[in-house]
């Protein structure tokens, strides 16, 4: 099912998760509907404060993004992330690598806005799948920048708190806007 995506000035999108201590049907059909809500908005990450729910479970499909590569690594094996994706990650614990990248990122609570935010290159992900099984996973490129954003997403951080002051006072008078509506 398609749920509406919360826009900024939502208070749920400032309110950390709660962590995930059983995955049962509805655990499974909030992120099916993730799922569907996310590649609806052609969106490449979804977190669950995003549709009003403050739980630690987020997905993420980069396989139709050709324009920004991603890379994968499984026991420190390269691997395809087309064949792992999407991605459904619960209670997802991330240790950020030391490299910084830039790059233009969006969000679907943020209509219309996009900014440079710096970013770890390279993101090692511990979470659990959806049949409660560990996975932990290495990312760089688009999908390590997407783990990140969610991630922030899940703890109430969202991605204009890591806009420099200069892009933030830009968009002043859109946010402004957007929390008027909500």
């Amino acid at each position: 099912m398609i749920r509406e995506i919360v826009i900024y000035g939502d208070p749920v999108l400032r309110s950390k998760g709660k962590r995930i201590e059983q995955i049962d049907n509805s655990i499974r059909q909030l992120a099916a509907d993730m799922l569907e809500t996310m590649h609806n908005a052609n969106g490449v990450g979804l977190a669950a404060q995003q549709i009003g729910e403050a739980q630690q479970i987020m997905v993420i499909d980069v396989s139709d993004v050709d324009n920004r590569p991603s890379q994968m690594w499984i026991d420190g094996k390269e691997v395809d992330p087309n064949d792992h994706t999407p991605f459904v990650l619960i209670n997802p614990e991330l240790e950020l690598g030391s490299e910084r990248e830039v790059g233009t990122e969006g969000c679907l609570s943020f209509p219309e806005i996009s900014a440079e935010i710096s970013r770890s290159a390279k993101v090692r992900v511990k979470a659990q799948d959806l049949d409660g099984n560990p996975v932990d996973f290495e990312v760089a490129g688009l999908l390590a920048r997407a783990a990140q954003h969610e991630n922030d997403h899940l703890n109430g951080i969202l991605f204009i708190d890591r806009m420099s002051s200069a892009s933030k006072a830009s968009f002043a008078g859109r946010l402004k806007r957007m929390t008027a509506r909500a």
